[in-house]
């Protein structure tokens, strides 16, 4: 009897020891003595906490190295885990004890099975089917060459650190692992290095694309082999998934068409549809975990079917991205991390086969592209570059390697070699790029880098830069005023300014480039196109002006070393760039953000020509206006300076407009108290610079003119100038220069790219309705920075300058 109950009690501690009682979900708080850290939700929310905070602080520090920030959370998942941090057993216990790991991994799949439902929703299998036969043959060498590489390597590998390890799925996943390249991180790299537009980083992105894709097949076909039944099921997991992909084309794909069709440009879509969408994504997930791929191939699979045109794409991205992308995705790469000891490589031997992996990786992926892309014909320092790009491993590499260790297939040792492996490749890929490959080359000098000039008849080109649609009926009605006449005529290079953010979604603004802009998978601009295409090519048409759409794809903070560069190539006279501020509908001004108030004043700083900033009020109303209803009322605010000359030379070719009526009024200082309000009329060579240009336009354009009124005001005081401003009366234009010999007609001067007069103009307490165009005019005396003209995509056939 005694021997009962003593085998009954050794039995209970026994369970106690093999089933540890669940985390609760919520405590009683510290007050009712309950340590927050013993529950589930406290717990994952302090972890949460600490990987954001980490992951983002190694961001920092790797920025000025121009890392992607996947190598961060990379870096910073292994930090956390058994490598450093986790060495500490008090911490691990304390903070990722094993009780929690279920609940984080739990929480961390589903983040990242809707990132995977983003990544297929930024691939477009159209653009892939007409990528062109040079990036497709290329494609396929870079998976095949490292594929049968990665086959050769793991026979060494079963022969030492992964003996047991079973036979085919281990060769698959090692194939897989090595021949993967990363499209999301790859796009990141490419805009860093201002590539990602050029005709390298299309063909880089097109085989990524196809190698994306492919790669996800290949995953598919080793999680069914790595199967612990016999081969008959590896086979019918095959087929099922197969049967899979087939009924989300033909069944769920046409309601995703559906809901996509009934969600209109300009309305908000339905929650409903939004609601139903991601429903599918996790039943598409549970199928194919079901079937026993995994969850993450559905979500995949959804993504790739999910129309990528009109707003419903946007909106689902616009949804889902934030949340996942910057607080549960980094949750996977610290539950990859726990995963991680890079402790079990000791010896020479786990060393030298770290050593032969990274070896076989570069070899397989670098020599397979480059040998392929100089048989077509590509420059060896191209196809050396390309080899490399390629080489870039990410997010979907980890999933490949988790998947890989859940499944028994990788051991710890081998799964750290190769966590390893994947953060090396892709560390090394922006410094030797940016080591090999330098496609800058400097724009030869050219003459007319202002609007004022000897020869007024010679052609005038313009870099109108603009950040989306609010902004392009001003545009295309300031371009309509400035186009002259008697002239060999005026060519305008439309730069659509587009950020790069860290975001998942910014690799969708890739797509968005090849139709605005040189297409990005082929160059066939018919399909496609977006409503600025269309109204620039309408706009064309029905004028004498030569319009040609660019395209500049950068983060915020360099985005003007591409306005500055492909100003210097395309020999421009004038940068426009709009006002960081926009107007709103009760007429206050709203601003768009510091970051782009920084790229105004930096193109400013370093312009190779003249430079107007424009404050847009609806220059010209809402829409587009044709040239025989254009009638505008534009005024000059003459102090004196070159950047007032520059200014008045502008508006003295839109005086040629026969629409357009000019008012210039001079101001003229008179010292009753002492004031210094403009330039004193001596004999300085500004002075006298003045009064000769104002003496030719007097005699060469205003006389004569019934639509150019001239006058003088004589002013001592800044009420003055301000009342005879405003006496000015309706007015759809002020041009004004950038630094007139003027005191400052505001009280606070929160923009000074704009100067003293463009800064009281651009009030609201000023005017709701005219707008204002700041004109600085070029200085070839003041030391600018030169940056690489590559990396911005365009449709001018001029050929070189």
């Amino acid at each position: 009897m005694a021997s009962a109950v003593n085998a009954t009690a050794m039995a209970g501690n026994a369970t106690k020891l093999t089933c540890p009682t669940p985390m609760k979900a919520t405590s009683n708080g510290s007050w009712q003595g309950d340590n927050p850290l013993d529950y589930a939700l406290p717990l994952l929310i302090l972890q949460i906490c600490i990987v954001v905070a980490l992951t983002r602080f190694l961001a920092y520090l790797l920025r000025p190295l121009r890392q992607p920030r996947v190598i961060a959370e990379i870096i910073g998942g292994i930090l956390l885990g058994p490598s450093a941090l986790g060495r500490s057993s008090k911490f691990l216990n304390t903070v990722f004890p094993k009780s929690s790991l279920t609940v984080l991994d739990t929480v961390a799949n589903i983040g990242l099975l809707f990132f995977l439902f983003l990544v297929g929703l930024e691939l477009d299998l159209r653009a892939i089917r007409r990528t062109g036969k040079r990036a497709l043959v290329i494609a396929v060498a870079g998976i095949s060459l490292p594929f049968i590489m990665g086959v050769g390597t793991s026979v060494v590998l079963r022969k030492t650190i992964s003996k047991g390890a079973p036979g085919t799925p281990f060769l698959v996943f090692m194939g897989v692992a090595l021949s993967i390249t990363a499209f999301p991180v790859l796009a990141r790299i490419l805009a860093e290095l201002k590539l990602l537009t050029t005709d390298l980083g299309r063909m880089a992105m097109s085989a990524a694309a196809v190698n994306d894709v492919a790669a996800w097949i290949l995953l598919a076909l080793a999680i069914a082999l790595s199967g612990s039944g016999s081969p008959l099921i590896s086979i019918w997991v095959l087929l099922s998934g197969t049967a899979f992909v087939i009924f989300v084309a033909l069944a769920v794909r046409p309601g995703l068409a559906w809901m996509a069709r009934r969600s209109p440009e300009g309305e908000p879509v339905k929650e409903s549809y939004i609601c139903a969408t991601l429903t599918a994504v996790l039943a598409a997930g549970f199928i194919t975990d079901t079937i026993g791929i995994h969850a993450l191939f559905g979500a995949f699979v959804v993504g790739i079917v999910m129309p990528k045109e009109g707003p419903f794409a946007g909106a689902l991205i616009e949804k889902v991205e934030d949340l996942i992308s910057s607080l549960l995705l980094p949750l996977y790469f610290v539950s990859s991390g726990l995963k991680t000891n890079v402790t079990t490589i000791s010896g020479a031997q786990s060393w030298g086969l770290l050593v032969l992996v990274i070896a076989t990786a570069c070899i397989g992926k670098i020599g397979g592209t480059v040998l392929v892309s100089l048989a077509m014909k590509v420059p060896a320092r191209e196809a050396l570059t390309l080899g490399i790009l390629m080489n870039t491993k990410g997010l979907v590499e980890l999933i490949v390697l988790n998947i890989g260790k859940d499944r028994k297939v990788l051991n710890d040792e081998t799964f750290a070699v190769l966590v390893l492996m994947a953060l090396f490749t892709t560390f090394i890929t922006t410094p030797i790029v940016t080591a090999i490959y330098k496609p800058a080359r400097r724009a030869p000098p050219y003459k007319h880098r202002t609007i004022q000039r000897v020869n007024k008849d010679s052609e005038l080109r313009i870099l109108a830069c603009f950040h989306g649609n609010r902004n392009i009926p001003t545009l295309i009605n300031l371009i309509e005023s400035s186009r002259g006449t008697h002239r060999q005529g005026l060519v305008v290079y439309s730069m659509h300014l587009m950020e790069l953010s860290e975001r998942s979604s910014a690799i969708s603004i890739v797509h968005k480039a090849r139709r605005n802009g040189m297409p990005f998978w082929n160059k066939n601009r018919a399909e496609g196109t977006d409503q600025i295409v269309v109204a620039f090519d309408a706009y064309e048409k029905l004028s004498h002006v030569s319009i040609r759409p660019m395209t500049a794809i950068s983060d915020l903070q360099t985005i003007h070393e591409d306005i500055i560069a492909s100003a210097e190539q395309k020999r421009a006279a004038l940068i426009l760039v709009p006002f960081h501020k926009h107007q709103r509908i009760d007429g206050s001004m709203e601003t768009l953000g510091n970051d782009h108030q920084n790229i105004n004043q930096r193109v400013l700083r370093h312009a190779p020509c003249s430079v107007g900033i424009l404050v847009d009020r609806g220059f010209g109303g809402s829409v587009q206006v044709s040239a025989s209803e254009v009638s505008y009322t534009i005024a000059v605010l003459f102090f004196g300076g070159p950047d007032d000359r520059e200014a008045l030379s502008y508006a003295s070719r839109m005086a040629e407009h026969p629409g357009i009526n000019l008012v210039v009024l001079q101001f003229i200082f008179n010292s009753k108290d002492g004031a210094s309000i403009s330039v004193s009329m001596d004999d300085s060579d500004g002075s006298s610079a003045d009064k000769k240009f104002l003496k030719e336009f007097k005699a060469n354009v205003a006389d004569g003119n019934r639509s150019i009124t001239f006058e003088e005001k004589t002013v001592s005081g800044r009420e003055e100038v301000v009342g005879a401003v405003k006496a000015i009366g309706r007015c759809n234009l002020f041009v004004v220069g950038q630094k007139p010999p003027c005191i400052a007609l505001t009280q606070k001067q929160d923009c000074p790219e704009l100067g003293p007069v463009g800064s009281y103009l651009a009030t609201s307490e000023f005017s709701a309705v005219a707008s204002v165009l700041v004109v600085k005019q070029y200085d070839p005396t003041a030391q600018r920075d030169s940056f690489t003209i590559e990396g911005i995509s365009g449709e001018d056939t001029d050929g070189a300058f």
